[in-house]
């Protein structure tokens, strides 16, 4: 059996080896990253999370979303997609800060919103780890779980076919948002994009 520090430097090995042509791989994904942040409903002054936050293709629209008084946070567990980020100019954006998403340097009830993509299908404890998502955003807080392309067309680029165990499939994701102290309030799964948003239950 793995244990977690086992995951951690698969997940580091893992995106270490991609981070400097990270970008250069998915270039058009912007404006399907604008269009995810913008569900989240953000206000001006509001306080959000980029769990997972990679080479911080989010932070922008996030800013623009929230505004200069905002607060824009990238957490990542790879330093180097937090180096890859600096390169590209978006610690401009947002704060980037190194560390695991199942053990936020965070205050409880702190934010108003996480956004993660492609975070779920690397968590190691996904319950877990989205309990500790759920700790530091208010109730009523938002989540978005977010993907550039759905699960299909995802699943087709990796070479593999989509199984009943999916955990990004609706049938399993809400009921493991329950479990983890959100509400599942839309799921959306198509070809050029997944985006699956939840409040934090009160």
């Amino acid at each position: 059996m793995r244990s977690m520090s086992d995951d951690h430097t698969h997940v580091q090995e893992f995106f270490t080896a991609r981070a400097a042509d990270w970008d250069a791989r998915f270039p058009d994904d912007a404006p399907v990253y604008a269009a995810a942040v913008a569900e989240l409903g953000l206000r001006a002054g509001g306080r959000v999370l980029d769990a997972g936050c990679g080479t911080g293709r989010a932070l922008p629209p996030l800013r623009e979303a929230v505004g200069p008084s905002g607060v824009v946070l990238g957490v990542d567990l790879t330093p180097a997609m937090l180096e890859a980020a600096v390169r590209a100019g978006r610690d401009r954006d947002g704060g980037l800060v190194l560390a695991d998403v199942a053990a936020l340097p965070l205050r409880t009830e702190s934010l108003d919103a996480v956004f993660a993509a492609g975070l779920i299908a690397h968590l190691p404890d996904p319950a877990a780890n989205l309990r500790e998502l759920a700790r530091v955003v208010r109730p009523e807080g938002t989540l978005a779980l977010f993907h550039p392309v759905g699960r299909a067309a995802l699943a087709a680029r990796q070479g593999r076919r989509l199984t009943p165990e999916d955990l990004r499939a609706e049938g399993n994701l809400g009921p493991l948002l329950a479990r983890s102290g959100w509400r599942m309030i839309s799921y959306v799964d198509e070809d050029e994009r997944f985006l699956a948003r939840a409040v934090r239950e009160a």
